[in-house]
């Protein structure tokens, strides 16, 4: 059984169709549409939207993409989001690309060519302009954020953030049922 059911809408476009794993766990109330890989044990949470037309997005294993997250791309740029990130609330991100362990905070802005490095921190609000480079360990904050190196335990990431995410995930597979 995959993560989401028949009513979940998830749509092809002409050739591109997304590809979920079997453990991952996509709410009902979610859109994913054309080239969108999802990886094992990820989770995208309601109104999240991954629009992969123009180009691919590709989500790891054991990521979050919380309630609200857009997701986009462009026909040069890939989306690309790692394994164990959390991407928040209301998210933004457009060809750029979050490696492993990375937190994206609520209501931020991630744009083209722009790297988050592992572990780093964008902090809620926070527009990470195209080409910007946050290094591993430290947090990109404001706007435009500005980089505190070496500010992030990416430890304290992970362990709140996305693993608390994979196990909601198991949660909702078996448990969520509408009721109205």
């Amino acid at each position: 059984m995959f993560g989401y059911g028949a009513s979940m809408p998830i749509y092809a476009l002409g050739d591109q169709e997304p590809t979920i794993d079997p453990t991952a766990y996509v709410h009902p109330d979610a859109v994913v549409i054309g080239s969108v890989t999802i990886g094992a044990e990820s989770t995208v949470w309601p109104t999240a939207v991954l629009r992969g037309d123009d180009g691919e997005i590709r989500i790891g294993e054991r990521t979050s993409i919380q309630d609200g997250a857009v997701l986009h791309t462009t026909l040069e740029i890939p989306t690309i989001v790692g394994d164990d990130c959390t991407v928040g609330h209301c998210a933004h991100l457009e060809g750029c690309t979050i490696e492993n362990g990375a937190l994206v905070g609520s209501n931020s802005t991630v744009l083209h060519e722009a790297v988050v490095g592992g572990g780093a921190l964008v902090g809620a609000n926070a527009l990470v302009p195209g080409g910007m480079y946050v290094p591993e360990r430290a947090m990109a904050l404001g706007v435009p954020a500005k980089i505190r190196p070496d500010a992030v335990d990416p430890d304290l990431l992970i362990v709140p953030g996305a693993q608390s995410y994979t196990e909601r995930g198991k949660r909702y597979r078996t448990d969520l049922r509408r009721i109205g």
